[in-house]
């Protein structure tokens, strides 16, 4: 697993959102926007989607195609912060790695509402594409005593990334403007 220091940063992910386990909505009350692993709608900045290394991480995502003016109630075109999971759900004891980014929308925007995290998006994104720069790692991924205890790491995660996008330095800014405006590597 890698620590802080050994992430090959930035991974720049490109593909399409896809249905998941249904489990971060239904379950957790904390959505994802689950991305294809494979074929022609799949790149990566570090090469195959099982290159990818596992574990929780922060970044920036957009989902849909970049807009000038991303404004008003949608989130489509718009960058946002986003906790990112790479790997297998040790909790759920997955077989096929996932990637599967939370984004994160601003206290006032008008789609957020009461969940288990207080900013979940009321909005499906199935179909649409989605650009990732995951720009630093969290923890690794982690069995839990659980889903309780699942949902409390999730939160964390989540108030990190929101703390370190708020802060980023210049290359995790860069990678910010990378995502606005990306369509492909």
């Amino acid at each position: 697993m890698p620590s802080a220091g050994d992430l090959p940063r930035p991974i720049r992910v490109v593909s399409k959102v896809v249905r998941g386990f249904g489990r971060g909505s239904k379950e957790l009350g904390i959505p994802t926007a689950n991305v294809s692993g494979g074929g022609d709608d799949f790149a990566c900045s570090i090469g195959e989607f099982a290159s990818l290394p596992t574990g929780i991480y922060w970044g920036f995502g957009r989902v849909g195609e970049p807009l000038d003016d991303a404004e008003g109630e949608s989130v489509i075109g718009r960058v946002l912060p986003a906790a990112i999971s790479v790997g297998y759900n040790p909790h759920y004891k997955n077989k096929e790695k996932t990637v599967e980014p939370h984004l994160i929308v601003e206290s006032q925007h008008p789609r957020r509402h009461a969940s288990s995290t207080q900013e979940t998006l009321l909005e499906d994104f199935y179909g649409e594409s989605i650009v990732l720069s995951i720009c630093g790692y969290i923890r690794a991924e982690l069995p839990f005593e659980g889903v309780d205890k699942l949902i409390e790491a999730i939160k964390r995660d989540i108030k990190a990334t929101e703390t370190l996008a708020a802060n980023c330095d210049a290359e995790a800014m860069a990678e910010k403007q990378w995502v606005a405006s990306a369509r492909k590597l």
